[in-house]
C-alpha cells in the first residue's frame, strides 16, 4: 500500500511508483502475486493523508505501508505547519504500530521548486530533520529519497535540471527520476535486514 501525494498518485503523465515498485518487485519474486495498492492524492500532506488512513490503508490489510510525506510542507511552508505535519506523521505512525504491516516512510524529493528557492531549501532541511526525528523514534524504516536524489546531483550522475519534469516551476520527478527512485526503493524492499 503506498500513501501519499503526487509522487505516489502520479503527475503530469509520469506513472508514480507504486505501479513501477509493484512491476519491479513481482520481477524479481517470479510466481508470487504482489500488488502495490496506490493510494495517492495530489497536492496531500501527512494531516490529510492521516485522516485517509482507516479506509484507504487499514481497511486494506496490506503486509508493506509505504507513506510518502514532507514536500507539499516543504513546497508550500507558507501555508503548511510543520508542527501539524510532524504531529500527523507521529499519530500516524502510532496507528500503524499496532498492526501487522511494516511500515517505510518516504522523505521529501529533491527537485529544482524545492532547491532553488531559499526559503524552501530551508524549509525542506527542517522538514527532513523532523521526518528524521519521528521515524527513528517510532522505530520504522525511512527511505530517504531526499539524500539519494541529492546524490546523483552532487556525484554528476543525474543533473538538477533533469530530475524534474519541467513543469510546476520543476516540482514533479522526471520520468527517469521516478524510474531510479522506484528502482532504489524496489531494491530496499527486497533486500534482507541489515545485521545489528
Amino acid at each position: 500500500m503506498a500513501l501519499g501525494s503526487s509522487s505516489t498518485a502520479g503527475a503530469n503523465g509520469i506513472v508514480g511508483f507504486p505501479a513501477r515498485v509493484e512491476q519491479l518487485l513481482r520481477q524479481a519474486n517470479f510466481g508470487c502475486v504482489i500488488d502495490v495498492l496506490n493510494r495517492g492524492i495530489g497536492g496531500q500532506e501527512a494531516a490529510e493523508e492521516l485522516s485517509r488512513i482507516e479506509s484507504d490503508v487499514i481497511a486494506e490489510q496490506p503486509s508493506l505501508v509505504i507513506w510518502q510525506v514532507g514536500t507539499n510542507a516543504a513546497y508550500r511552508y507558507q501555508i503548511y505547519s510543520f508542527d501539524e505535519v510532524e504531529a500527523a506523521l507521529r499519530v500516524g505512525l502510532e496507528w500503524l504500530s499496532r498492526l501487522p504491516p511494516d511500515v517505510v516512510v518516504m522523505d521529501l524529493q529533491y527537485t529544482a521548486a524545492i532547491v532553488t528557492v531559499p526559503e524552501r531549501l530551508k524549509a525542506a532541511e527542517d522538514m527532513q530533520r523532523r521526518i528524521e526525528r519521528v521515524t527513528s523514534a517510532a522505530g520504522v524504516n525511512l527511505f530517504t529519497r531526499w539524500a539519494i536524489m541529492k546524490s546523483w546531483c552532487d556525484t554528476g550522475q543525474i543533473p538538477l535540471s533533469a530530475l524534474d519534469d519541467g513543469h510546476d516551476d520543476g516540482l514533479h520527478m522526471s520520468e527517469c527520476a521516478t524510474a531510479a527512485v522506484s528502482k532504489a526503493l524496489a531494491q530496499a524492499i527486497g533486500s534482507p535486514p541489515a545485521r545489528v
